[in-house]
Formats: structure tokens, C-alpha cells, sequence
């Protein structure tokens, strides 16, 4: 048989995909019955935070949840999804390279945090609905399991080394935590001088270890509230003792070379980038060699697609990914999806789901940490519903990080 000839007994009878790039409602897919959005919907939800919500809607009844990063002026968020509204309606939401590419694409000049929240939250809900109309969980879309639990660490506070030691303690106990989170500065560091807060750092992560002992691994975060270099260097010498998993944001991200020479200097993990977007800002990191761990935040980075691009691109640099994640259940949620589906996850970020006012939030029961990790859900899409009903007696506040100076007066970093 000739080339032409196999050619032709092989093709198919007729295309999966329509060649309709210049269609109003996009490439359509002729082998599952269609869907087309009718409604993309913001929701701000107040609980402990200003939480954004999604809900991307379908003429076939299937609908989507999706979360976008609470970046401060939610109002701003929520605008920027109504505005997407217009521009998806009538498109088959299981095209999500093709939404994501028509949010990212016509959107004028590179967006920030409120442009690409906004998209990360309606990409996240177009998985669902994708999950949902094959009767699939998402990450069996992306490729299927890499593992059958979710690694998590959750953050430990105190205004004492011993009160922080006891708070850790009690985690560690109560979940089973492997690994805990704690500033490694103590919260009035802006106006202290910097030989104390090393000091104070010291005494912090001592008796964090003693503690826990030397198989909890130890994670602290600087917050980027650092601007010198050479001061977080200094930090970096005084955590090494303790050997921590990762020293994360230790400076600023608007010097990458700055974050790289760090990196090359530093003898502990260096881990950053929640407030990183795309795979093109990742690709810059990971080019300069500038992390041992990255941390997108799957709210804000690009959405779930986006944040598998970003891991690719980390593993073939050797480095692996922590995801930042201070959100809703939701967006643990859809973290679990992609720790489950990536090979080169580390640890997630956790915040317990098991009390109100973060249990209200979605229906039914949420999943819970065992021994330290989260099971990886079976059920379709997400796996979640959020609560509608819920939303109306939480609703959204007004949110800014906290106003922090030195002692001077000038506005400080935090």
C-alpha cells in the first residue's frame, strides 16, 4: 500500500475538530455533544479575608467554580470578570488554550495582578466544567496521577520563640504535619535594629527544632520584607543551622539578578515567586537561576494550564514547585488536582478547611489532612460546589495587606 493510499483508509470518516478559528464561538469539537458559556459570574465572599469566586455557566446546564487571588482591590477583580463575560459567551468552554489565549492575547499591554487573577479564576472554572461534562476528575484531564496523597505544611505564629515552639508543636500533633511555616522574624521586626531581629531569628528557628526534633522540615518565610541583599545573606547564615526546606522570598522580586546572586551565595534552599505571572516571568527566574523551589499561585499566576507550563519549565531546570496558597478550600482544592497530576511537586501550602468560617463555604464535606497529607478526590471536575446560599450572608469587604514602618516613620516593606 502507497503512502496515499494508507492516507486515505486511515482517515478518519470526519474531523474531531471543525476548522473554525474565524467561528464567533471558536474551534468547535464535533465529537461530544456542544456547550456554549452563557454566564461568567464574580462573587466576593468575606471569611477571615475577602475571597473572589467564579461561576462560568453553560446552555447545557453544566457550570464551572473557579477562584481568583484576592490581590486587595477585589472590586477591580470582580470588574475585570464581568468585562471577560462579553468576550466568552457563546465560545465551547472546554476550548480553554483558546479562551485562555483570547483573555491573555487582547487584553491591552501585559496584565498585573488583578488582569491575571481574574483569567487564572475563569480558567480554573472552564476545568470544571470540562471534568464535569466527560465525568472525569481534572487532573485525569492533565495527564492523571502522579501520586496518590498531597504532601501539605500549614504556618505556625507566636509572639515568642516558645509560644511559636508550642503552636508548632500542637500542628504537628493534631495533623501530622511533616513539615511547618513561620515568619523567621518576630511581627515588630520593622522597628527593631537588624542585629536583633538576626537574634531573634536565631532563637526562633532553635526552638522550632528542639520542638519538633530533626525530622520536621522547617520552612520560613521573609515575606519579601528584606531589601538588601546582603541582609537577607545574613538571615540565610543564621536559619543554616537548622537545616530548613526552603528560605522563602528573602528579598524583593523586582531584582531578579539581586534574587540570583543571593541564590549562588546562600547555603539553604532558596524558594519564591507567588507573586510571579505567567510562564514568561517563571522563564526569567529559572533562566538566571535564581530559585531551588518555585512557588506560583495557582489564583494568580495563569490559571491550572498555565501552572503546569510553569512546572515544565522548572523541571527541566531541576527545580521543583511549592505552590503558594492562602486562599479559599477551592483553591486547595485545585491545588490537589495539580500536585496529583505534576511529577516535580514538593509540599502545598494548607490552611485547615474543618471550621467555620471556611467550611461554609463550600457544600457538603471538604477534604481533610491524615498524617500530614490530603487525599486526591475521585469525583468529577473539582470535586467542590461552593455554597451560593452561604455567599449571601458573607459578603465581600474591603482588603489591603497590613500598613507596617520603621522606626523612623517610613513606610516599610511587608
Amino acid at each position: 500500500m502507497n503512502r496515499r493510499d494508507f492516507l486515505a483508509a486511515s482517515a478518519l470518516p470526519t474531523p474531531l475538530f471543525q476548522d473554525s478559528l474565524s467561528d464567533p464561538a471558536g474551534p468547535r469539537y464535533t465529537g461530544s455533544p456542544a456547550l456554549k458559556i452563557t454566564g461568567v459570574k464574580p462573587f466576593l465572599v468575606y471569611a477571615g479575608r475577602t475571597y473572589v469566586y467564579v461561576k462560568v455557566t453553560t446552555d447545557q446546564g453544566i457550570h464551572g467554580w473557579g477562584e481568583a487571588y484576592s490581590a486587595g482591590p477585589d472590586e477591580a477583580t470582580a470588574a475585570v470578570i464581568r468585562d471577560f463575560e462579553s468576550w466568552l459567551v457563546g465560545k465551547d468552554p472546554r476550548n480553554i488554550e483558546y479562551l485562555w489565549a483570547t483573555m491573555y492575547n487582547f487584553t491591552r499591554f501585559p496584565g498585573g495582578p488583578v488582569v491575571h487573577a481574574a483569567i487564572s479564576g475563569i480558567e480554573q472554572a472552564l476545568w470544571d466544567i470540562a471534568g464535569k461534562a466527560a465525568g472525569l476528575p481534572v487532573y485525569m484531564l492533565l495527564g492523571g496521577k502522579c501520586r496518590d496523597k498531597i504532601r501539605v505544611y500549614q504556618s505556625a505564629g507566636g509572639a515568642t520563640p516558645q509560644q511559636l515552639a508550642e503552636n508548632a508543636r500542637q500542628l504537628v500533633a493534631k495533623y501530622g504535619y511533616t513539615a511547618i511555616k513561620t515568619a523567621p522574624h518576630p511581627s515588630n521586626s520593622q522597628s527593631m535594629p537588624y542585629s536583633a531581629v538576626l537574634r531573634a531569628a536565631r532563637q526562633r528557628s532553635e526552638a522550632l527544632r528542639k520542638a519538633l526534633g530533626p525530622d520536621i522540615d522547617l520552612c520560613f518565610d521573609a515575606h519579601a520584607t528584606i531589601w538588601e541583599p546582603y541582609r537577607a545573606l545574613e538571615m540565610a547564615e543564621v536559619l543554616k543551622p537548622v537545616r530548613p526546606l526552603f528560605l522563602e522570598e528573602p528579598i524583593r522580586m523586582e531584582n531578579m539578578d539581586a534574587l540570583a546572586s543571593l541564590r549562588h551565595k546562600a547555603q539553604v534552599p532558596i524558594a519564591t515567586g507567588e507573586c510571579l505571572y505567567t510562564k514568561y516571568e517563571f522563564r526569567r527566574l529559572l533562566a538566571k537561576e535564581a530559585a531551588d523551589i518555585v512557588q506560583p499561585d495557582i489564583c494568580l499566576a495563569g490559571g491550572v494550564l498555565e501552572q503546569k507550563k510553569i512546572a515544565a519549565i522548572a523541571e527541566a531546570h531541576y527545580v521543583k514547585v511549592a505552590p503558594h496558597n492562602p486562599l479559599g478550600p477551592l483553591a486547595t482544592l485545585v491545588n490537589v488536582h495539580f500536585a496529583a497530576s505534576t511529577p516535580n511537586f514538593l509540599i502545598l501550602e494548607y490552611h485547615p478547611d474543618d471550621r467555620s468560617p471556611r467550611r461554609d463555604l463550600i457544600k457538603g464535606d471538604p477534604i481533610l489532612v491524615k498524617d500530614g497529607y490530603l487525599p486526591v478526590p475521585d469525583k468529577p471536575g473539582w470535586g467542590y460546589e461552593m455554597d451560593e446560599e452561604a455567599f449571601k450572608r458573607m459578603p465581600g469587604k474591603p482588603w489591603h495587606r497590613g500598613f507596617a514602618y520603621a522606626a523612623d516613620g517610613a513606610p516599610d516593606f511587608i
